[in-house]
């Protein structure tokens, strides 16, 4: 197969102008051949008159599918814009080989009890990217649920992050914009390499949970976790610990049995309550006795070095024909607030691919950790595209 990826970004203020001046630049990469499928990314005042943007694209590129959502930044062609008024365009050219399955999926409630509709099959599914509205789409739920029904299917994308002139989703399919739900694609027989790199620095040794509940852990190492965690962190070193007083995050080991874990093979969650008369702790996840949990802490200079590890172990994954392109979905708590310069992200992700790479800020990350998807945080996760 021989996929061919162009993007495109566009700073005009007037959304049907951005739409046409970024579609014009990808179908110009794309040799003027209509891509199988689009994806747009809005910010600023375009979120006012989407339409406008969509009118532009389908004008210009003509593509089969067109999929996008609202963005409080967008990212492309090793920029970052991550507020004011952006377009950001992705698109892609399968040569006709592969499925590509638009969706729009929608909570609904049928004889009093709520149901999810409109999402595809993903039996047999390659992976599948999800733009999902924070407001009206139980995105942890439906993630637990593809990794029950269909498990291994990657699912990769974000959260939208800005709302339209209404207040309500700007989420596009094709020719129309939707207020509600999730949007989103299924693959068949297109390869997709899911990466995910965590915003966080593991700090500490690895503890055992050996008392847990839910989301509370009672007991790490057979004592009350509060003082468990409490005496690792008298142990860091004094950087480690100035990192973790800006934040302390718990990565659990979702997927255990290997004889060494590395950054990638923890779920980073946030510690949402301490209580110091029992010991216990709650985090932002299911956990059970006999997982593997080690701290974590915020950190650009892990940060970067771990998306660019997880970037290049991808390229040396491609060796018959390296990417093709790359979409990408930044937590919004990145960029210049993270890592001072701007555009880190987006450039780092071209760098390390040589190839052309899109996306947006999102409220929330979607990738998989130990051959699972889940919703995260601080994390940049890259859906990698073989040519």
């Amino acid at each position: 197969m021989a996929v061919k990826i162009a993007t495109a970004l566009s700073t005009k203020p007037d959304a049907l102008a951005a739409g046409l001046e970024a579609a014009q630049s990808a179908a110009e990469r794309l040799d003027h051949e209509a891509p199988e499928l689009a994806f747009v990314f809005a910010s600023g005042s375009h979120l006012a008159a989407p339409e406008a943007v969509i009118d532009g694209i389908q004008e210009v590129l003509r593509p089969r599918a067109l999929v996008g959502c609202g963005a409080g930044g967008v990212l492309g062609s090793r920029r970052e814009l991550e507020s004011g008024t952006g377009l950001a365009l992705w698109a892609a050219s399968f040569a006709g080989e592969g499925e590509v399955i638009p969706f729009h999926g929608r909570l609904e409630t049928e004889a009093g009890e709520a149901r999810i509709a409109g999402l595809p099959d993903f039996e047999g599914a390659r992976a599948a990217v999800l733009l999902a509205d924070p407001y009206t789409f139980p995105t942890d739920a439906v993630l637990e649920a593809i990794a029950t029904g269909t498990p291994g299917v990657p699912v990769i994308g974000g959260l939208a992050s800005a709302s339209g002139a209404t207040g309500s989703a700007s989420l596009i399919l094709g020719e129309q914009v939707r207020d509600e739900g999730a949007v989103g694609v299924c693959f068949r027989g297109v390869e997709v390499l899911p990466c995910v790199s965590q915003g966080a620095a593991p700090v500490g040794p690895e503890v055992t949970i050996t008392a847990a509940e839910g989301n509370v852990i009672h007991e790490l190492a057979g004592r009350p976790a509060l003082e468990t965690v409490e005496r690792l962190i008298a142990q860091l070193p004094p950087r480690e610990r100035t990192l973790v007083a800006g934040g302390l995050l718990i990565g659990i080991v979702v997927e255990g049995g290997k004889p060494e874990y590395e950054q990638g093979d923890f779920l980073v969650r946030g510690v949402m309550g301490a209580d110091p008369e029992s010991g216990r702790l709650t985090v932002g996840a299911l956990v059970h006795p006999g997982q593997v949990i080690r701290l974590h802490a915020r950190d650009a200079r892990s940060a970067d070095e771990d998306l660019r590890r997880a970037l290049r172990l991808r390229v040396a994954a491609l060796t018959d024909s390296g990417p093709a392109g790359a979409l990408v979905f930044s937590c919004n708590g990145r960029g210049a607030s993270m890592f001072g310069p701007c555009d880190h992200d987006a450039d780092a992700v071209e760098q390390e691919l040589g190839a052309p790479a899109a996306g947006f800020f999102a409220a929330g990350e979607i990738g998989p950790v130990g051959g699972r998807s889940f919703l995260h945080g601080f994390t940049a996760t890259v859906a990698v595209f073989p040519a």
